[in-house]
């Protein structure tokens, strides 16, 4: 963009305040940073429409900016600590738009345990980690912490390292050569068909307050797949009963997975269950009211597993409990996967559910026949054989 299109820009769209490097948007009332650092113009919204805001936002954004040249011209000179690094990181994290908002938590949970289990790591020159003290760190941390965590937080230490290295303070990446950990699949242990009515009705009569609406929610987990946090988004009105479908929908705000809205089908239980719970509610409750009472009911299912002798297990396990079941009924891996929300063509649920496939297609297997009785397997006497 020429200079002469900025200012045509600016005299169109943006208002001049008070406050220098503070512009408004006129169109969306935003205000925004503009500011010239080493010669480079950067624009920046602030996501605010109020000025007091804004200037405060504004104040903290030239502060991280200056600091951010201050580490690169540092770089440069061949001078830059971990800390350095990881502060560029933590600016770009935040600036991520794509990421939601769970995904950034997880890896801020990463830096919090990286700097934890590696003493004095921030005040390290980046030229001083070696392989040897890469090997070292995680040969402890990964007796600590799960798998999945291990080998993500492996992934936050290469990028803040690959940052060093962008800048030009370092050459090669020291954490490169750690291995992953191997994730082993979990063993999945859920109620079998004939246990599952009982656990719900153990729910139920349980003497609670939420005790009816807790084994809603378990009913309908069990029915739809849905997550629990979706679960809690799902109205009357998403509810299309001439139609036999659910509408599901993700929420950005608190970062559900994959966002976006699907449609899943009314099994024979779900709809017997939504005709009852709509059939207790005015119409106008029902239509503008979750479907379900409560947004979670782990310890209702935990009591009511002890009160039966059955195995523990969580809300998330009422998804793979809605996947077995459907599995196990003769729907395919594909659709299951789409029913789900998955966005990878059924790989995940491949490589959690296969098993179930295999075990489904030997049981059926059993059924197939060429020839129907024993007595028809017999040669016949009348067959002339060449």
């Amino acid at each position: 963009m020429t200079t002469s299109t900025i200012e045509l820009k600016q005299e169109s769209q943006w208002q001049k305040t008070p406050v220098a490097n503070l512009v408004r948007n006129t169109a969306s009332g935003i205000y925004y940073a503009r500011v010239r650092i080493k010669g480079k113009l950067i624009w920046k919204s602030l996501k605010a429409d109020t000025l007091s805001v804004a200037k405060l936002r504004l104040g903290d954004f030239l502060q991280q900016e200056n600091k951010r040249v201050e580490i690169t011209e540092a770089a440069e000179r061949g001078r830059m600590t971990f800390g350095d690094a990881l502060a560029i990181f933590k600016q770009r994290l935040e600036e991520a738009h794509h990421l939601k908002p769970r995904a950034k938590e997880y890896r801020q949970d990463t830096i919090d345990a990286l700097l934890k289990t590696w003493p004095n790591l921030e005040s390290i020159d980046v030229r001083k980690i070696s392989v040897a003290d890469c090997s070292q760190w995680a040969s402890g941390y990964s007796k600590k912490y799960c798998p999945s965590f291990f080998n993500n937080t492996v992934g936050t230490l290469r990028i803040v390292l690959k940052i060093a290295i962008d800048a030009g303070a370092r050459y090669g990446n020291p954490a490169s050569e750690i291995k992953k950990a191997k994730i082993r699949q979990k063993i999945l242990r859920l109620p079998e068909q004939n246990q599952f009515p009982a656990l719900v009705q153990a729910i139920r009569k349980a003497g609670g307050r939420f005790s009816k609406d807790c084994g809603d929610l378990t009913e309908f987990l069990a029915y739809s797949g849905a997550r629990i946090s979706e679960a809690a988004r799902v109205y009357g009105s998403d509810c299309d009963f001439e139609n036999g479908k659910i509408t599901i929908k993700g929420d950005p705000e608190t970062g559900t997975k994959n966002w976006g809205i699907r449609v899943i089908p009314m099994i024979p239980d779900m709809l017997r269950l939504l005709e009852r719970i709509r059939a207790e509610k005015p119409k106008e409750q029902w239509e503008k009211s979750p479907v379900v009472g409560v947004r979670e009911c782990q310890k209702a299912i935990d009591s009511a597993c002890r009160k039966l002798e059955i195995t523990r297990f969580t809300h998330h396990d009422l998804r793979h409990l809605f996947a077995t079941r459907c599995i196990e009924s003769g729907v395919d891996i594909p659709t299951v996967s789409r029913w789900l929300g998955h966005k990878d063509g059924g790989a995940l649920a491949m490589k959690t559910y296969g098993h179930l496939r295999d075990l489904h297609s030997t049981e059926m297997a059993q059924k197939v026949r060429f020839i129907e009785n024993e007595k028809s397997a017999e040669p016949n006497a009348n067959l002339v054989l060449n």
